[in-house]
């Protein structure tokens, strides 16, 4: 008789388990998450007046005496049911600053805004799809004798789009320190913009903050080639921010021209090497800056929500541009199932990172993301709602808020994490099927609601 593979033995023994009903109401109250932390402990809730104990939760009485809740990691790659969550949460965070809601009015919809997208420099030829591929008439080749072009024509999902022509000739040192330095070039870069605004209508730059206030919610993605760009909602309020009108002099045209002026002007400097010199990191010359109008005339308003949404939950391994947990030594990075163009600049990160001078960049630390160590999301303060106000909101939903005149005490702590084999196998199931409902109640709702 064939034995049944480990995960259906230990499926069977959970499902035996008097308190599997609990067990499996706790598994579905984290969506299905494929590493939920385990936690041990107690909330009390007392009448702030009386002390009189409201309510009181205690983990002896569950199963295996730990409560499961959601690991919140972003990345599909990870945990799927609660990627898609945090996808979710950042569509309402990102469509909230375009049309309103959450506590945000709804004239921000009219207000100068922008859908910015600013690309990495160049740092060597590589394959592209399409004709600019093809070599030079003239049968071009580099200092190494190779071809400035391979002869084909790639499809836009050719595995060899974005590799480099020549390895030798592209610069994977830039390449890394240019991603260490992504967030101050994006920090130099808002700063900019604000005082091209300031000058372009006469104002002291230091008194912009007087009339306007610029918002924004960005997102870095990586590009074939391995290097990060940025997308940016960018809005322009009233100096008390999305409640306050901004100045009539502003306008998209004026919000376009200060991008495309910030963005040629920004520079940062690394720090200097004997090994490497100075570098000038400056942003790449592809630059979009597309008006987001209310009446339709542009990129919509929902489709970027989405496409934000969308990117944040994927990981480095998922984009090819690295992989999802930190390496912790050169074999690792020899392990990892990468290209060879991105192996060499995980190679880049341990080298640089083992010399002084680059020690504050972490290097090492951040070789899993090419040198890149900024979030995949940010947003300024006053651009729309919370992840933190988002989940409150939800937990209010579903009659889990602390009531007003109440106080609560909590003592817990981590026990563990993640399921076992047969655990793993029931969360996916249940991770599927509430997908499936989402996706069918969602079918429904686009369908008019009338199915039915």
């Amino acid at each position: 008789m064939r034995q049944l593979p480990e995960a259906d033995l230990d499926a069977i023994r959970i499902a035996q388990d008097p308190k599997f009903p609990r067990w499996l109401e706790q598994i579905t109250a984290t969506g299905g998450c494929a590493h939920p932390v385990h936690l041990s402990g107690s909330t009390t809730t007392l009448d702030e007046t009386t002390g009189e104990i409201l309510h009181h939760y205690d983990t002896r009485d569950e199963p295996g005496e730990r409560l499961l809740v959601r690991c919140r990691n972003r990345r599909a790659t990870v945990c799927p049911a609660c990627s898609r969550l945090h996808a979710g949460d950042t569509f309402h965070l990102v469509r909230a600053g375009l049309l309103g809601g959450k506590n945000v009015p709804e004239t921000v919809r009219h207000r100068p805004r922008l859908f910015v997208t600013l690309t990495a420099p160049s740092f060597g030829p590589v394959h592209r799809s399409g004709e600019v591929c093809r070599p030079r008439r003239d049968g071009g080749t580099c200092e190494h004798r190779r071809p400035l072009g391979c002869g084909s024509v790639h499809a836009p999902d050719a595995p060899a789009i974005g590799q480099p022509l020549c390895a030798d000739c592209y610069d994977y040192t830039a390449h890394v320190l240019w991603h260490a330095h992504a967030g101050k070039l994006w920090d130099r870069f808002v700063i900019g913009f604000r005082r091209h605004l300031a000058s372009s209508v006469g104002l002291v730059q230091s008194h912009f903050a007087r009339h306007a206030r610029l918002s924004f919610a960005r997102v870095a993605e990586y590009q074939k080639r391995a290097a990060v760009h940025v997308h940016a909602v960018v809005r322009l309020d009233g100096p008390n921010g999305p409640g306050d009108e901004p100045p009539s002099w502003g306008t998209t045209e004026r919000l376009a021209n200060a991008v495309r002026a910030s963005a040629r002007r920004v520079l940062v400097r690394t720090p200097y090497s004997p090994a490497v010199g100075e570098l000038e990191l400056r942003w790449g010359t592809q630059l979009d800056a597309r008006p987001l109008s209310a009446d339709g005339d542009g990129p919509d308003d929902d489709a970027v929500a989405a496409y934000v949404a969308k990117y944040v939950t994927k990981g480095a391994s998922e984009t090819g541009a690295g992989v999802d947990h930190r390496v912790t030594t050169w074999d690792d990075i020899e392990s990892a199932p990468v290209t060879e163009h991105v192996r060499t600049l995980m190679r880049v990160c341990w080298r640089l990172g083992g010399l002084p001078e680059y020690a504050s960049l972490n290097l090492r630390t951040w070789a899993h993301t090419l040198g890149y160590r900024g979030y995949i999301l940010t947003k300024s303060r006053a651009y729309s709602t919370t992840f933190a106000a988002l989940r409150a909101e939800r937990a209010h939903h579903r009659g889990h808020a602390d009531m007003s005149d109440a106080v609560t005490e909590r003592d817990w702590r981590y026990v563990g994490s993640g399921h076992t084999p047969g655990a793993a196998l029931i969360a996916a199931g249940i991770a599927e099927d509430i997908a499936q409902n989402r996706a069918a109640a969602a079918e429904f709702l686009q369908a008019g609601g009338d199915a039915f």
